[in-house]
């Protein structure tokens, strides 16, 4: 442990965990500089954050022309960089997000989301999704059950939020019809027996879960979703905290389905690394949340909603990269699953790609330390990689849209070369 970990053991929380002990000193592009002048690749990507790559050059301009304008606003004044981001916005979001407001971080962006379908729907009820992560605040994390632990020693959490099943194919043993048929079922049956639909604000869903497993929507979900939310006069919210700005190699998973949102929440890529979220909604949505409804200090930050212009207008031509990579990621991980008995499940859009650890096929049963012993390798051989799932599981494999078909494979070799030091232990 060098100094720099004892002096952090001594002054900084523990609550918050550190994927690793790297003492960093410096960022560009997939690479991370140690102390030392090691470098290591970063696909863990700022937690699905640094899409364009650590300090891109694009976003480090903007923000620096900003800083030498104007830093903070406050809510006092109006400033160009706030309506620009929300101009490019307006164009990369489906067409009802008409109108954006901002925030600090994604549980801050969900949080307003379902404040907004509320006040302006006159209910109180909300509809998570079993193995949903919104974030680890108070309000958040009684949406989140991801992993029972983010709630210990914080009940009671909010009241009449209401937890249907996700659709989860490969953990459950059936096919996707089938998954999408028990959890409309669940669905059903809450509805008799729970909360009826009169009662109920909103459905919080993210079209692929993140934290939770990877696990992308089937299209029948959303669909029966949308259908319901248009019935029983429901705002749909989609939750693109993590799936946004690329990660799907389109712009939002959205893109991906015939469902649309009501309403969205954004953040993590949208400034690529500066602390910003946001949120958007139909104009007849928003404007019926009268001022002084919800507000923010901090939110829109001029600085950080200049990177997140830079982001929107350096995103386009990455696009078509990132279908690329990910057509060969795909291709390289349902290879090595054929080759690999510890691997269960390849399943993903874009560049959001998980991949489940299994100590046996026929169970399914999940294998967290073969994921250790692989990220153990990877580490040793300077690749940073992380995990998702309530059992650790499964691999989180989100490289940054920069990165380069080359070093695409170099990290896969490595995942591959760690399966197979595991299975022949």
């Amino acid at each position: 442990m060098d100094d720099l970990a004892a002096r952090h053991d001594d002054l900084i929380a523990p609550v918050i965990a550190f994927a690793t002990d790297i003492h960093a000193v410096s960022a560009e592009g997939i690479w991370i500089t140690d102390v030392n002048g090691r470098k290591w690749a970063d696909f863990a990507c700022g937690t699905a954050v640094t899409n364009l790559g650590h300090n891109h050059p694009a976003v480090v301009a903007a923000a620096h022309a900003q800083i030498d304008k104007m830093i903070h606003s406050g809510c006092l004044v109006r400033y160009d960089s706030v309506v620009d981001i929300a101009e490019r916005l307006r164009t990369v979001t489906p067409p009802a997000i008409e109108k954006f407001a901002f925030a600090n971080s994604g549980a801050e962006a969900v949080e307003a989301t379902v404040k907004l379908a509320k006040h302006t729907t006159g209910r109180q009820g909300v509809i998570t999704f079993r193995g949903a992560f919104h974030g680890r605040t108070m309000g958040s994390v009684t949406y989140t059950t991801s992993n029972a632990k983010y709630r210990d020693g914080y009940h009671p959490v909010l009241g009449s939020v209401f937890v249907a099943p996700y659709p989860h194919p490969y953990r459950w043993g059936m096919s996707a019809d089938q998954a999408v048929e028990l959890s409309l079922n669940e669905l059903r049956l809450m509805f008799k027996h729970i909360v009826t639909p009169k009662n109920i604000a909103a459905f919080l869903v993210e079209p692929v879960q993140g934290e939770g497993g990877y696990y992308p929507a089937p299209p029948a979900f959303l669909n029966a979703l949308r259908s319901l939310a248009d019935e029983h006069g429901i705002k749909l919210i989609y939750d693109e905290v993590q799936s946004g700005f690329g990660r799907t190699a389109e712009w939002f998973a959205t893109d991906h389905y015939d469902a649309k949102p009501d309403i969205m929440a954004m953040g993590k890529g949208i400034a690529n690394g500066l602390p910003l979220s946001a949120y958007g909604a139909s104009r007849e949505i928003i404007d019926a949340w009268p001022v002084g409804a919800h507000g923010t200090t901090f939110g829109g930050n001029p600085v950080s909603t200049a990177a997140a212009v830079a982001v929107v207008d350096t995103m386009e031509g990455l696009l078509p990269h990132a279908r690329d990579l990910s057509k060969h990621a795909f291709e390289r991980l349902d290879d090595m699953a054929e080759r690999h008995r510890t691997i269960g499940d390849v399943r993903g859009l874009g560049l959001m790609i998980g991949a489940e650890f299994v100590s046996d096929r026929e169970t399914r049963a999940p294998d967290a330390e073969a994921f250790q012993h692989v990220r153990a390798h990877a580490a040793e051989r300077d690749l940073i990689i992380i995990s998702c799932g309530s059992d650790g599981n499964i691999l989180r494999f989100i490289p940054p849209l920069v990165t380069t078909r080359e070093e695409l494979d170099w990290a896969l070799d490595l995942v591959d070369q760690g399966l197979t030091s595991w299975e022949t232990r």
